[in-house]
């Protein structure tokens, strides 16, 4: 039963990096000084294709197991 819920916080840490990942390749996250921010504007230029697809698709898979841990747990 624990190793369940450890489980579903590993789903839902995935998400969220998946989320992350998205929304860090739209352009919608910014981060601290101007040098740091220049850097990580230009690695998303440069990556943004692959970010965006990785992003959608490990956020959909992780949000299916997130439901169906859900469901398995509420039975």
């Amino acid at each position: 039963m624990t190793f369940s819920y450890i489980g579903l916080v590993i789903e839902i840490l995935l998400l969220a990096v998946g989320v992350y990942l998205y929304l860090f390749a739209r352009g919608f996250l910014f981060f601290g000084g101007p040098d740091a921010r220049s850097r990580a504007e230009e690695f998303r230029r440069d990556n943004a294709g692959w970010m965006r697809i990785l992003g959608l698709l490990l956020a959909a898979l992780m949000l299916v197991n997130v439901v169906l841990h859900v469901g398995d747990l509420m039975r």
